[in-house]
């Protein structure tokens, strides 16, 4: 599974650590914009497997991942 980051997101460190640490053979890249600047800017996002997943915070975004990594 491949998880990829904005590199303009706010906490993507944080999460990209977290997912490290709890899943070590996950694929997590920080990125350029995947093409979604407006919204990077005030919100944290992510791609997952193709699939957009957003969050309020990076506290947000972490919990959302795991949900849908485990889909």
């Amino acid at each position: 599974m491949k998880i990829r980051f904005c590199e303009h997101n706010k906490g993507k460190n944080k999460v990209a650590k977290r997912l490290h640490e709890q899943f070590p053979k996950l694929d997590v890249k920080i990125r350029d914009c995947i093409g979604k600047c407006g919204p990077c800017h005030k919100t944290p996002f992510a791609l997952v497997n193709g699939k957009t997943v957003c969050g309020i915070d990076s506290e947000d975004l972490y919990g959302k991942i795991v949900k849908e990594m485990g889909k």
